[in-house]
């Protein structure tokens, strides 16, 4: 889902981001987790469930998406 960032707080800059490319920050509200373009911050917000967000980064954690 795709909305407005205003009711998304205390954003951060994904540790993987960089100065010239590639950067994403996340904020919080009730229940969701947004992801945002931190070069293009009025450019939208991507909105995940906190248990769809959980299980991302788990399968991130465990190599789910590493190339073969």
């Amino acid at each position: 889902m795709v909305t407005s960032d205003r009711k998304f707080t205390g954003w951060r800059k994904s540790s993987r981001s960089n100065e010239t490319h590639d950067c994403v920050e996340v904020g919080f509200a009730p229940g969701l987790v947004g992801v945002r373009d931190t070069k293009d911050r009025d450019g939208g917000t991507l909105a995940f469930s906190r248990s769809a967000w959980r299980d991302f980064g788990g399968k991130l954690r465990s190599g789910a998406f590493d190339e073969r």
